[in-house]
């Protein structure tokens, strides 16, 4: 994204590499340093934010969500044992739009004509979106105890260029035109201390991460590889302090700079399908203020605490028995050791056929209006899907997961729920409340939309 993105001052870790914005909270005590946990955390998300914008230069923002939750599942434990790993991430989509992903605690805000909220606390895993650019600004914020949003400020001529900073959130302005920097070179400025005092004087380096002349931040990373190389292309005869070209001047018509404020509080669907026709774009819905309590309830009712029967391979993961490898991190398990009651980890992913992916840590109920449905006021996470074909039920089925099996179940919908195992090109109908048992690769048919289910993590080795 090549945008100007101001830093809203604050103690969390905020990274920006390869165009993209990476949000990390900082619950330790003191300022962040290079071995705190946040620290540690940003610097794994960047590697796979710059690894997948090399594999998709167009817009990895598709990439960069599928890598994320397997980066979730494998290293996030590790680097906080016991506690959760908040953080946001902001990067160009492939859609030409604005790729959105939230674990926990972190809050994205599209402000245009209207205003939307996207809540990482909301979503029983993750929040995995593709929306259009706003008209104004993109906030990332990290929720405060109360889970209250900052007001978006007023736009200032800060622009963090690429690197790292102490930030309470970001904001990435798409109204008016960037704000450009420059930074003159050590020998230059004390070539000009020099000319005019005819004194030596030497620059000292910075004592933080921002350069007081650019408030630009410079990258801290360890890995050289994500070390960026800058190259100046201006002719040897033109100085490098030369400031850039002023600004134009923003058209009469366009928004005043100084926004409305914004509310503290709202709702939306974490998991809505798309309403528009291009692929990935999917504006949130109207607030449903009981959705968040349904959710954390769901979440915590039944992710967190379901205890089967299992393995656990060398990094602790628990591990479906029946599998050669472990379900958290792809790596072999022993499977002679005695079975241990563990608590279950999430068992896969659904991929809709538009690129959304939705966790499989809590049971689901699927359709095109399930919010309201028996079985989400009974608990079960609701997904909401668009679809334009009439032939999907408000609640059309659900996602039932059985010890370490993934089911789905037709909830007796008018057009019936179509299955493709893998390898096969014959769809099944299922009988209605029948569950059957999705295996990894296998799509489920719900009106015209398709969703497959995909591992977590594949196993390492072919």
């Amino acid at each position: 994204m090549d945008r100007q993105v101001e830093v809203v001052a604050g103690s969390h870790v905020l990274t920006r590499i390869a165009g993209a914005v990476i949000l990390v909270a900082h619950r330790e005590r003191g300022v962040p340093t290079a071995d705190s946990r946040a620290m540690v955390a940003a610097r794994g998300l960047a590697e796979l934010v710059v690894e997948a914008s090399e594999q998709a230069p167009e817009g990895p923002g598709r990439l960069v969500a599928r890598q994320a939750t397997r980066w979730l599942m494998k290293e996030a434990d590790r680097i906080s044992p016991g506690e959760s790993v908040d953080f946001g991430i902001l990067s160009a989509a492939d859609t030409g739009g604005l790729a959105i992903f939230l674990h926990g605690a972190a809050t994205a805000v599209l402000a245009g004509r209207t205003v939307e909220y996207y809540r990482g606390s909301d979503a029983a895993f993750t929040v995995d979106r593709v929306a259009e650019h706003p008209a104004r600004a993109a906030a990332l914020y990290i929720d405060d105890g109360k889970g209250r949003v900052p007001e978006l400020p007023e736009r200032g001529i800060g622009s963090l260029v690429e690197g790292v900073a102490q930030a309470a959130g970001a904001i990435v302005w798409f109204v008016g035109d960037p704000v450009l920097t420059w930074r003159p070179r050590a020998s230059e400025t004390a070539g000009r201390h020099r000319a005019t005092t005819g004194e030596q004087r030497s620059v000292p380096p910075p004592t933080s991460a921002f350069d007081p002349v650019t408030d630009r931040a410079e990258p801290q990373f360890d890995d050289p590889d994500l070390t960026p190389t800058r190259t100046s292309t201006r002719p040897p005869s033109e100085p490098d302090f030369a400031p850039e070209p002023e600004p134009r001047s923003a058209p009469a018509d366009s928004p005043p700079s100084r926004p409305e404020s914004l509310p503290a509080t709202g709702g939306f669907d974490p998991h809505h399908a798309p309403t528009q026709t291009e692929a990935g774009t999917n504006p949130a819905p109207k607030p449903d203020p009981n959705l968040q309590s349904r959710l954390d309830a769901t979440a915590k009712a039944t992710a967190l605490t379901v205890k089967v029967r299992g393995f656990k391979c060398a990094r602790a993961h628990p591990s479906d028995p029946r599998s050669a490898f472990c379900s958290v991190c792809g790596m072999p398990v022993d499977q002679t050791q005695p079975l241990a009651e563990v608590i279950r980890p999430p068992l896969g992913m659904l991929v809709l056929d538009d690129g959304m992916t939705y966790m499989l840590a809590a049971d689901a109920v699927l359709g095109r209006d399930p919010e309201q449905s028996e079985a989400a006021r009974a608990g079960l996470a609701p997904l909401r899907i668009d679809d334009s074909s009439g032939g999907m039920s408000r609640a059309h089925a659900e996602i039932r997961l059985l010890n370490w099996d993934v089911t789905v179940v037709d909830r007796g919908s008018t057009n019936g729920t179509r299955v493709r195992n893998p390898g096969y090109r014959d769809w099944i109908r299922l009988q209605p409340n029948q569950p059957m048992t999705l295996a990894p690769g296998a799509e489920v048919m719900l009106g015209n939309r398709v969703l497959r289910l995909e591992p977590v993590a594949p196993p390492p080795f072919g």
